[in-house]
């Protein structure tokens, strides 16, 4: 995955509490057996009136024009700003994956599923906590000025806004480090090559019957 350490992006407002990972990414987009082309389809059934399917092309969709992604204004937001419990329940990650390939990479909320955050981490995709009163500040802020930009800084667990307001966050640290390294479960293990073929070879030694 790719490491992150800073972005500056707009953000996009969606005061929703309990969005869970059905509303995130439906399951009728869940057919296709590779790991790209969900972007379009995140949070279809509210982005769109009509009924959608994996591979339905974009100009027979009919938009929702009262959902705040389809607000010009937003179009390029790669920052979501959400509520309490967001990615609640089923596991699917194709949900951080959506939203990954839609462009966001981070999200700011309220609070989180617990394996929806396992989930963003494990493809570099930033889940934010922070403060109730905080989040309702950020998501009025956004809605009044078109354009609203933050920039968030993993390094430094902050979160900053165009006035130069900031908010500090709290991040486990084994989760902080693979994100800037851009270090997934599988290559961390993996730097740690050398002592397992000792230890394996060690084992086997000891245990030639196995």
């Amino acid at each position: 995955m790719q490491p992150f350490s800073q972005h500056t992006g707009v953000a996009v407002p969606l005061p929703r509490d309990n969005v869970d990972t059905d509303a995130i990414m439906p399951k009728q987009f869940m057919k296709a057996i590779a790991r790209t082309g969900f972007g379009p389809y995140v949070f279809d059934e509210w982005r769109f009136k009509d009924p959608g399917y994996y591979g339905k092309p974009a100009d027979e969709r009919v938009p929702n024009p009262d959902f705040p992604l389809n607000f010009p204004r937003y179009s390029r937001a790669s920052i979501l700003v959400t509520g309490r419990n967001f990615g609640c329940g089923s596991s699917r990650e194709h949900a951080p994956w959506a939203l990954q390939q839609a462009g966001f990479h981070a999200i700011i909320a309220k609070s989180f599923g617990d394996i929806f955050v396992n989930n963003c981490y494990k493809i570099g995709l930033l889940p934010i906590a922070l403060a109730d009163a905080d989040v309702a500040s950020l998501l009025s802020a956004i809605d009044d000025l078109p354009g609203y930009h933050l920039t968030v800084d993993l390094a430094n667990q902050t979160v900053t806004s165009p006035s130069g307001a900031q908010w500090h966050f709290d991040i486990d640290a084994v989760q902080k480090t693979r994100l800037l390294t851009g270090s997934d479960e599988v290559a961390t293990t993996l730097l740690h090559s050398d002592e397992i073929a000792k230890f394996e070879a060690q084992h086997l030694a000891n245990h030639p019957w196995i």
